[in-house]
């Protein structure tokens, strides 16, 4: 089509240098932000993989419109209840009222897929909150040790 799939990703960056890995503070592992999630496999792919991820939870950071869907780019410093911590972003439409209820420092939950982390997560916007609320009592209590 246009050339190698790496192309495509800094092409992206070029285009959009608010979405480069640096930008979203990610490193070479980081896939790329998609130009559009709904034509591309690879996105299509991991975002059905993310709906059945593994729970963690999210401290909203910031985020990036991408279009006015709107369509945001968002910033999460994840942390799971293995004590894993990392930085983690999530490619999500909202809805105008969503959007005027995000805020930094902002706790969400989120999925990712712990064999791949390539730090891509998805809102659980699903998760049972008595499953969120002992996510984050574990995630407390193992901070408190």
């Amino acid at each position: 089509m246009f050339g190698s799939k790496r192309k495509l990703d800094d092409l992206m960056a070029q285009l959009r240098p608010d979405l480069s890995r640096e930008a979203l503070g990610v490193g070479p592992a980081f896939p790329g932000v998609a130009p559009n999630p709904v034509l591309s496999g690879d996105a299509r792919k991991r975002n059905a993989e993310l709906r059945t991820g593994t729970l963690a939870l999210g401290v909203l950071v910031d985020w990036r419109e991408v279009n006015n869907n709107p369509r945001l780019v968002l910033m999460l410093d994840v942390e799971t209840a293995d004590g894993v911590s990392f930085r983690g972003i999530a490619d999500e439409s909202f809805t105008i009222t969503e959007l005027t209820r995000l805020a930094p420092g902002q706790t969400l939950p989120v999925r990712y897929r712990p064999d791949v982390m390539d730090h891509y997560v998805a809102l659980a916007r699903d998760a049972d909150p008595a499953l969120v609320q002992q996510l984050a009592d574990e995630i407390a209590r193992r901070k408190r040790r």
